[in-house]
């Protein structure tokens, strides 16, 4: 077929030139009309111009020079109408039998025959957009198209049924190469079309959405530009599974378009195949086209509600019927569902059935196992199942929450806050046991035995390696967070548990009372010979830090009332019993590391001679405060007793039950602020056994009650007894108690006196070799330091200040009456 050039538009002058009416209209109004900025608007447009209506004003086929315009017009606003990469040609099809007619009869001169060669090869050959990845083909043109079927070599315009629902390109070139063989044309189709494909503007992911059904290419392969393409590329895995059960997909689409005779129909019938098979829906998505509802987010909803009801289904299948007939449901629907695991959208309800099986088949363990990503995605009932033979695997997981409870607990001893009512043991048992690391052990342990056994396996470890006290702290706590969700399974097994429980009571309490501390003898006791090896766990729940500190505060307590009951300490059970305890708790790393399982000897000496001294110096307190209390009369020139026993200072450095009981008694007599007794003791704590005395949580504690000796700090002796004679001398080896002082000084700095606040400062400051925390410490104190100084007026110019007088103002005497 022979086509003019498009520029014979000089031989149409309207009817006087043998043309049809509409025809001249249709010329006439060409040059001038281009297409509206809106995409949706410049696409009914150009639908228009492609098509008898009779809006255009005439009732035969469109002009190819009219069509050629609208492919010019189509370049100018290509990136408002078509994707990224859309290859628009020329059309050929569009010719009128009465035109080639007219123009053979017509002379063709020189210039109309280069014209016409130009047209001819601006036919053959498609303009190309160089970087792209669709292609836009008209039906005929290019070389090798085969006449019959526009989709062999097109791609998907947006909106057509490639991408997700009928449009209008498709049908429209469709509808044109139909028009050259007939010379009817279904305007109601044509119109319909038009109304379904301009429903609305589309997004980016509604023209991508069937993924590599929305362009001819198959994954791999080029698009009509020779770029990869880009939409199929990750085909594979969104629609993995499908072939194996049966399911169409793009690979099939892309199959059945290339070797169809007429792929409108194909579409057509893989859509009804593949959609909802639903009758009335077919009459009410045209219906949502006219709102400017997508198709794609029709279906995506639809699929979304249903695989909600399938996981609500799955759900119900697991808590229904006896287990033995659910359990094989489910069997049966993973067997079918499982190859669908790597679909991203059905992954869920893969994952769902898997979690409520008590046991899955040991070949999709490792499968999961195997990807990471499955890996993660799958529930934490399903890792168990994982982890209960891949201990690696599990220690992998459990290693960073370990860590993580270890920084929370370091940091809650080096707080800014230092208060007596909100320090490291303020939180109940309870409270803690909601932290974080706990919460998610206990769901990773659930109520598998053998998860449990790993987690308490890993902990003794951890503490037989680096001492850290802490680890006991987590394994109090994991035991009494299953127990307050009745985990049975492992509560029964655990012959710990009833200790921990009654402990936990007393660690709520702060104290061990009579009733409780027979309940603890009657477990210690019971250990029956052979299980021995209880005793290593038994030592390490009183290895944790607060148990130490009930039994500690309980026995200070206990050797008060003693003094008033004038009964010595080894003739009070209960405090025998706290001793016991205390000794077993500080022996949990000797006993766990050495795997003698026996209770450590006590010293007699403790209870016949340190305690009863301890107990003197009550006397000694007691005595003083009364003497205070007297009448001046009456009152005797009494001092303070200043000398402390050389006995005294021999038992903290060599054993360390003394040194833990005489600890608590500083702690205690600080809170009472007794400053006597407060430096009366503090030369003996320089030297104690294994640096007691520096310990972070000893000194988290006496920080926070020096803090009610606030008004103490202004004299001289008694910051020189403290910082000068105790804490000053481990501060060079001790970072740890560097940062102590800088928390005690940064709380009350304001209280200590100028000169030795200066002093304090320069033996503070960091060296090269100091840490982060230190460095940032002292910098906070530099600040508030520097704060103080600009409060406070400069002693040169404070004589200068002349005293405010203000004369009194004159007052009328009154008058006389």
């Amino acid at each position: 077929m022979r086509m003019p050039p498009p520029s014979c538009a000089s031989q149409w002058r309207g009817p006087a030139a043998g043309l049809p009416k509409g025809w001249a209209a249709c010329r006439a109004e060409e040059p001038t009309v281009g297409l509206p900025k809106d995409p949706v608007s410049s696409a009914r447009v150009v639908q228009a111009r492609l098509q008898p209506t009779d809006a255009l004003g005439f009732t035969g086929r469109p002009c190819p020079t009219h069509s050629s315009g609208l492919v010019r017009a189509l370049h100018r606003h290509r990136p408002a109408l078509l994707p990224r990469g859309t290859t628009i040609a020329t059309p050929t099809v569009l010719a009128s039998p009465q035109f080639h007619r007219e123009a053979k009869n017509k002379g063709a001169g020189p210039r109309r025959r280069a014209r016409r060669a130009r047209w001819a090869e601006l036919r053959r050959r498609p303009v190309r957009h160089p970087g792209t990845a669709f292609a836009l083909f008209l039906p005929g043109a290019g070389r090798g198209a085969p006449p019959g079927n526009p989709c062999a070599t097109a791609a998907a315009f947006p909106g057509s049924p490639l991408a997700g629902g009928p449009g209008c390109a498709e049908r429209k070139w469709a509808a044109a190469e139909r028009a050259e063989r007939c010379c009817g044309w279904d305007l109601a189709e044509l119109e319909g079309a038009g109304e379904r494909s301009a429903g609305g503007p589309r997004g980016p992911g509604e023209r991508t959405a069937a993924g590599p059904v929305a362009s001819a290419a198959a994954p791999g392969e080029r698009g009509g530009d020779g770029a990869p393409g880009r939409v199929g590329a990750g085909a594979s895995a969104l629609f993995a599974g499908l072939q194996d059960l049966g399911v169409a997909n793009g690979e099939d689409l892309k199959e059945t378009l290339t070797n169809c005779t007429e792929p409108l129909k194909a579409i057509e019938q893989f859509q009804t195949e593949n959609g909802v098979l639903l009758p009335s829906l077919q009459s009410a998505l045209p219906f949502l086209d006219l709102h400017g509802t997508p198709r794609l987010e029709f279906h995506q909803s639809v699929f979304d509600e249903l695989r909600d009801k399938l996981l609500e289904r799955v759900s119900a299948i697991a808590s229904e019927g006896k287990a033995e007939e659910r359990y094989k449901k489910l069997e049966d629907l993973l067997e079918k569902s499982f190859s669908l695991v790597k679909m991203p959208s059905l992954q869920p309800v893969v994952m769902c059935v898997m979690k409520h099986l008590p046991k899955v088949p040991e070949k999709k363990l490792k499968l999961v196992m195997a990807d990471k990503e499955l890996y993660r995605a799958c529930a934490v009932e399903v890792k168990r199942q994982i982890w209960q033979d891949n201990q690696a695997l599990f220690g992998d997981e459990v290693s960073p929450l370990l860590k993580q409870y270890i920084v929370e607990k370091e940091s809650a001893l080096f707080s800014t806050e230092l208060s007596v009512l909100h320090n490291f043991f303020s939180p109940s048992p309870k409270t803690r046991r909601q932290g974080e690391v706990v919460q998610r052990l206990t769901r990773m342990v659930g109520r598998n035995v053998k998860l449990y056994d790993m987690v308490l396996q890993f902990l003794r470890t951890l503490f037989l390696r680096t001492r850290n006290v802490h680890y006991c702290t987590l394994r109090a706590e994991l035991l009494m967070s299953l127990h307050d969700l009745d985990v049975g399974d492992i509560c029964s097994v655990d012959p710990c548990h009833k200790f921990t429980w009654c402990l936990d009571a007393c660690i709520r309490e702060r104290f061990v009372d009579s009733k409780r501390a027979r309940e603890l003898q009657g477990f210690l006791d019971g250990v029956k010979k052979g299980q021995e090896q209880v005793l290593g766990d038994l030592s390490m729940i009183l290895c944790d830090p607060f148990a130490i500190n009930t039994l500690s505060l309980s026995t200070v307590r206990h050797l008060q009332e003693l003094v008033g009951q004038e009964v010595l300490p080894r003739d009070s059970p209960d405090l025998l019993l706290l001793l016991r305890l205390l000794a077993l708790g500080q022996g949990a790393w000797d006993m766990i590391d050495s795997q003698v399982f026996k209770e450590p000897k006590m010293e007699v000496e403790l209870v016949t001679r340190f305690l009863p001294m301890l107990m003197s110096f009550v006397v000694d307190d007691h005595t003083f405060n009364v003497d205070q209390k007297l009448p001046a009369e009456e009152k005797a020139p009494v001092t303070y007793p200043n000398t402390l026993p050389e006995s005294f200072t021999k038992f903290l450095q060599e054993q360390r039950m003394a040194c833990e009981v005489g600890l608590y008694y500083v702690l205690h007599i600080t809170k009472q602020r007794n400053k006597n007794a407060l430096l009366r003791l503090l030369p003996g704590l320089v030297e104690t056994f294994g640096d007691l005395a520096f310990g972070d949580i000893f000194l988290h504690l006496l920080t926070g009650s020096l803090a009610l000796l606030a008004d103490e700090f202004a004299l001289e002796d008694f910051c020189s007894s403290l910082f000068d004679g105790f804490l000053l001398t481990a501060s060079p080896r001790k970072e740890s108690v560097q940062r102590h002082v800088l928390r005690l000084l940064l709380h009350l700095h304001h209280r200590v006196a100028p000169s030795k606040l200066e002093a304090l400062q320069k033996a503070l400051e960091p060296t090269g070799q100091s840490g982060e925390a230190v460095k940032e410490l002292y910098s906070q104190l530099g600040e508030k330091l520097e704060q103080l100084d600009h409060r406070k007026p400069s002693p040169a110019q404070a004589p200068e200040t002349p005293a405010l007088e203000l004369p009194l103002p004159a007052v009328p005497a009154p008058a006389v009456l």
